[in-house]
């Protein structure tokens, strides 16, 4: 299948029109901009237990670190990257002439330990995420953002958003406080499952544990590196536990995760599930197959030398062209220029890549898609 997509760099479309791009990131300003959708009793809480002087931005982009923003892309000297919508518009939005593009908020609010406190921050960060940014721009659509430590407040958030057809995904972090794949968490699956919506997993971590499985690492690069291996372990565990076994209509997207990996751990994961197979008898087919039919991922950051030749062989080991998804992960810095994609990819790959594997993954941007078509 790979040798099918190895076209001349002539069969390259001149822009990425029309495509969707699957990772977004605005910026939450501060906790004051929340305050306005909390009640009395929360407000004087943040007020109180002076919260609203944290930063509550995921520490996994440190604002001095060159990955977290292109230097094209940098705002005022006193704004966050990503926290303008006329600066997105323009940077991404406008310039690739994107179809829809899904905003993933990575602000922390569900990093609280305290489950009430965590549940009404991520219900706040959803409203104003639809009201600073949906409500703006008719392309923009975005993820649910839910704290996992507490199973019915998660579940009733995603009720809470579920007539809002403009949330096509549930967001939760790559590390937690357990393994995805437990079944306290299942009902968030199968509300998920039941209203179309793909669970993405981005990489960030609310910092129960250690992001590595040794211990705390000293500096940024030892936690930033670590976040593939807890895609591995996240993944594994989902496979293992049954997820997609009781949920066969569930998507599951990795945000963020990074590529190279992949090859490795299906080879592992197929291998040692062929000895073992007896231990976990609801895992019925190999691993791969399971990956190849509900799990896809974001394009950038692609961590390879040779990106298109990851892409190709990654495509040829999984059997499938519908693994990946257009992101530019904006503000933060994985690709210069307009280069999303690397050069070697065909026509029709570029196509499945930038616009088709997310339609299929995300019903909801079908439905609103066939709608728009009929419109016209």
């Amino acid at each position: 299948m790979a040798g099918d997509h190895q076209a001349a760099d002539a069969d390259r479309p001149a822009t990425y029109a029309g495509a969707i791009d699957c990772d977004l990131h605005p910026a939450l300003p501060g906790m004051g901009m929340l305050l306005p959708y909390l009640d009395d009793y929360w407000r004087e809480m943040i007020s109180v237990r002076a919260l609203d002087r944290l930063n509550l931005s995921l520490t996994s982009y440190p604002q001095n670190a060159p990955l977290s923003c292109r230097p094209d892309w940098k705002l005022d000297r006193d704004q966050k990257p990503g926290s303008s919508l006329e600066a997105m518009q323009a940077h991404v939005l406008d310039r690739y002439q994107a179809r829809f593009g899904i905003l993933n908020c990575l602000y922390g609010a569900q990093v609280m330990h305290s489950e009430d406190m965590a549940a009404v921050l991520c219900r706040a960060t959803n409203d104003w995420i639809r009201d600073h940014w949906l409500s703006r721009d008719p392309r923009l659509r975005a993820s649910i953002v839910i704290t996992t430590h507490n199973t019915e407040l998660a579940v009733a958030e995603i009720e809470r958003r579920a007539d809002d057809m403009r949330f096509v995904q549930v967001l939760m972090l790559v590390s937690g406080e357990v393994t995805l794949g437990r079944r306290q968490l299942w009902p968030i699956y199968r509300l998920a499952e039941k209203l179309g919506l793909p669970i993405g997993v981005h990489a960030g971590s609310a910092y129960r544990y250690a992001p590595t499985a040794v211990g705390w690492p000293s500096y940024y690069v030892e936690d930033y590196v670590s976040q593939s291996a807890a895609f591995e372990n996240q993944l594994q565990s989902m496979i293992s536990e049954g997820v997609f076994a009781k949920f066969p209509g569930l998507k599951v997207v990795a945000i963020e995760s990074g590529l190279t990996w992949l090859s490795g751990f299906i080879w592992r994961a197929d291998k040692t599930w062929k000895g073992v197979r007896a231990e976990v008898p609801w895992v019925t087919r190999r691993p791969s197959e399971i990956v190849r039919d509900h799990v896809r991922f974001t394009v950038q950051p692609v961590d390879a030398p040779d990106e298109a030749e990851a892409i190709l062989r990654l495509i040829e080991h999984l059997n499938s062209d519908e693994l990946f998804l257009f992101s530019t992960d904006y503000p933060h810095w994985q690709f210069d220029g307009d280069r999303v994609l690397p050069d070697g990819l065909s026509g029709a790959l570029l196509n499945k890549i930038t616009s088709e594997n997310a339609l299929a993954t995300y019903p909801r941007l079908a439905k609103v898609d066939h709608a728009m078509e009929i419109s016209v």
